[in-house]
């Protein structure tokens, strides 16, 4: 249930790892708009806590990783951004920059783009808040590797409501958090000459869709990485409405919910989730969805409760303004020039192995045979044991390159 899972990952987030001390050394202005903060250091005994401890229990999967060699500063970017579904109205967004605290003046870049969010500060920018973000940064920047981050429009210190599988918005997010992130390493005199982009669940949606823009920009991008992404928005959904499956997640309402209020707010479309969710739980989803005060126990796991009885006609949830709009929200529609391995879990509760494997399928359906986008099976792993099976894989991966 979305308000069972909102429930749980708010109070297992809090006992993962207890705050660090921040160590802000003010805010520094650079150009544009940017500015960025210190507001941690993580030693390599934290680091490798996060691995040994924290991630197999948030996780539920045992897993060997790389030990941590070296201690990471972490900073928070604010930076300029505009809304594309809005005519570019400006807004202001923030992330996080993860750095080796070690000597030297290059090293390779990770842009990870995190998952499905209960709370506005359980992302990148706000670690402690973040399990997700805490096994990049132990993994990654704990072995050398500047990890960046973006927050998402509507998350972290942003002001504007969420803006959920909005795909343009997260490819602005991302773009213009990588231009950020350049900008103050290069105030830092430090260079990041590889990158590579990596994402969870929703994060594995954004990372397909940034991989797109970093490609069209003509940005090199040395390798990208996703685990349970959902490509095909449309896939996934009409799955949970006309096809559900045994093992199918309880929270997957919280798929609608956002979505619907997300697409209404920055698509301009007046009505759009009261189209979509039944009366009797409107409010409490507008609720959800604002993170405002709510009782859990009003919102279903049905989602033939949660959702008018139209949408579950095929035909009528095509049509419908929701239905087109949720139709545009693909990630793998183009042709990839990056190598790319999307990894599944076959046993995922909120990603069918078909949906886990679509753009490789569909990179091989249009001819582009030579494998840039491999899809890569994690066993028998949950949605959280995909992630953090896959991450391990990753790194190796980006290490030999």
């Amino acid at each position: 249930m979305f308000v069972r899972a909102l429930a749980a990952v708010i109070l297992t987030t809090v006992a993962f790892t207890a705050p660090a001390a921040a160590q802000s050394s003010g805010a520094v202005q650079i150009s544009s708009g940017v500015t960025y903060e210190q507001i941690g250091r993580w030693d390599t005994d934290k680091l490798n806590k996060v691995l040994t401890d924290d991630t197999p229990k948030f996780f539920g999967v045992t897993v060997k990783y790389s030990a941590a060699k070296n201690a990471v500063k972490l900073y928070r970017v604010t930076y300029n951004s505009v809304v594309p579904e809005r005519g570019n109205k400006p807004i202001v967004a923030t992330g996080l920059i993860a750095i080796p605290d070690i000597a030297g003046t290059s090293f390779p870049l990770v842009s990870y783009q995190h998952g499905t969010v209960y709370e506005k500060t359980q992302v990148p920018s706000f670690p402690d808040q973040s399990p997700e973000t805490q096994l990049m940064l132990a993994q990654f920047a704990g072995q050398g590797y500047i990890v960046i981050g973006a927050d998402y429009f509507g998350m972290g210190s942003s002001k504007e409501p969420e803006g959920y599988m909005v795909r343009a918005s997260h490819q602005q997010a991302t773009y213009d958090m990588l231009m950020a992130s350049r900008a103050v390493l290069a105030h830092m005199k430090l260079e990041s000459p590889k990158l590579f982009i990596a994402g969870w669940s929703q994060g594995g949606f954004v990372t397909m869709t940034f991989l797109e823009k970093l490609e069209a920009a003509g940005v090199k991008v040395d390798a990208a990485v996703t685990a349970s992404a959902p490509v095909d928005i449309f896939v996934a959904l009409n799955g949970f409405l006309n096809f559900p499956r045994k093992i199918d997640a309880d929270w997957v309402n919280s798929l609608f919910i956002l979505s619907s209020f997300s697409f209404e707010n920055y698509y301009g479309v007046p009505g759009l989730a009261r189209s979509l969710i039944a009366d009797a739980y409107y409010d409490v989803a507008r609720k959800a969805y604002l993170r405002e005060p709510f009782n859990p126990a009003d919102v279903p796991t049905d989602l033939r409760k949660l959702l008018k009885a139209d949408y579950f006609n095929p035909q009528f949830f095509a049509e419908s303004a929701y239905g087109k709009l949720v139709a545009q929200t693909t990630a793998y529609r183009w042709i990839v020039k990056s190598p790319t391995r999307n990894y599944y879990g076959e046993t995922d509760e909120a990603i069918s192995t078909g949906l886990g494997q679509l753009a490789a399928t569909y990179q091989h359906a249009i001819g582009n045979g030579n494998n840039q986008v491999q899809a890569v099976s994690t066993g028998a792993t949950s949605h959280r044991g995909t992630y953090a099976t896959a991450v391990p894989q990753w790194k190796t991966w980006f290490d030999g390159l």
